[in-house]
């Protein structure tokens, strides 16, 4: 491996002079620097992290907060993981992940570091610690997601109340009036995941504008919970002849599952559509028509902003996508 003393030998100089030229801590005469950077080049040195950002340059890494929690479903975490990792790639940045359920320990070690360039935030909380920890620490940073409060931080997500009002109007365009929704675990809210409120607060008023009577339930991630949910929804809301799934994947084949169990056909008897799907409807047990998660633009928004930021350019404060219906047969005007 390539060290300091090969390039201060290669250049001429002693080793304190190529880490004076590193770190940036002395003037070097024009000639002395153009040695010392033809050595590094010539031996392809390649100073650590530190010493790279002493001497003002980037590292080229940008940090992912990405916290693990156990009620999420790791299949649609790795997704936005690994779409962030290929937008980094597509502008040779490297990406570290910050997995700890912990948000802003990892953010604060890699900053005191100087390991990246900037932060990539993903698993948005309604108030979230993230955004006072990078305002104060004035590192580059995207969200994906939006806190309630205006952070003035650059931040893109769905529209989810735009999202939760056009799957009760699609729904409701095709003549449903009792709707039963499938939602998120409880312990979402209970840790102020901010997209389920958004949904939340979109899907009541689109049914309160329009007279359509929801419920929503939110089964655990336990052995047969979405199942339970399902026949909860049916035993307290006899005349329903819609569902709405605002949830992962595993849940919706849960309860499509059980809805075949009882003989009931989409979208003959019972309609279904999945809003902010960040799955393809189209390969579910029974395709669903659906509002899809726009993950890959919403990640290549974020990494961008970052990035933008890391070269001292302005970034979108906040982008909201507007949400888009996907036919795929599963609505159609109730049997009853």
């Amino acid at each position: 491996m390539v060290t300091i003393s090969d390039v201060a030998r290669a250049a001429g100089v002693s080793i304190s002079t190529v880490s004076y030229a590193l770190s940036g801590k002395r003037s070097i005469t024009p000639s002395t620097r153009a040695r010392i950077e033809a050595a590094i080049r010539e031996l392809e040195y390649e100073p650590h992290a530190g010493a790279r950002m002493l001497a003002g340059a980037k590292t080229n890494i940008l940090a992912l907060s990405a916290p693990i929690h156990d009620d999420g479903h790791l299949p649609t975490h790795m997704r936005f993981v690994t779409a962030v990792v290929d937008t980094a790639r597509r502008h040779e940045v490297d990406v570290l992940l910050l997995a700890t359920d912990d948000d802003v320990s990892g953010i604060r070690r890699v900053a005191a570091s100087s390991l990246v360039d900037g932060v990539v935030a993903m698993g948005v909380k309604a108030h979230d610690d993230r955004v006072d920890l990078v305002r104060n620490l004035r590192l580059p940073a995207a969200f994906i997601g939006v806190p309630d409060e205006d952070s003035g931080l650059a931040c893109v997500d769905l529209d989810f109340e735009r999202a939760g009002e056009l799957a009760v109007e699609t729904l409701a365009a095709a003549g449903h009036r009792e709707i039963g929704v499938v939602g998120h675990p409880p312990t979402y809210l209970e840790r102020d995941t901010g997209f389920v409120q958004r949904f939340t607060t979109g899907l009541q008023r689109a049914a309160s504008r329009l007279g359509v009577r929801i419920r929503i339930v939110s089964p655990t991630l336990a052995r047969g919970a979405a199942e339970r949910a399902y026949d909860e929804l049916a035993a307290t809301m006899p005349g329903m002849t819609a569902l709405l799934f605002h949830c992962n994947e595993p849940v919706v084949e849960a309860v499509l599952r059980r809805v075949r169990e009882l003989g009931i056909e989409v979208p003959r008897d019972m309609s279904a559509f999945a809003a902010c799907a960040s799955y393809d409807t189209e390969h579910l047990t029974i395709p669903l028509s659906s509002i899809p998660l726009p993950l890959d633009q919403m990640c290549r928004i974020a990494v961008e902003s970052a990035l933008h930021q890391v070269q001292g350019l302005d970034a979108t404060r906040v982008e909201l996508i507007p949400p888009v219906h996907q036919d795929r047969g599963s609505v159609a005007r109730p049997y009853r």
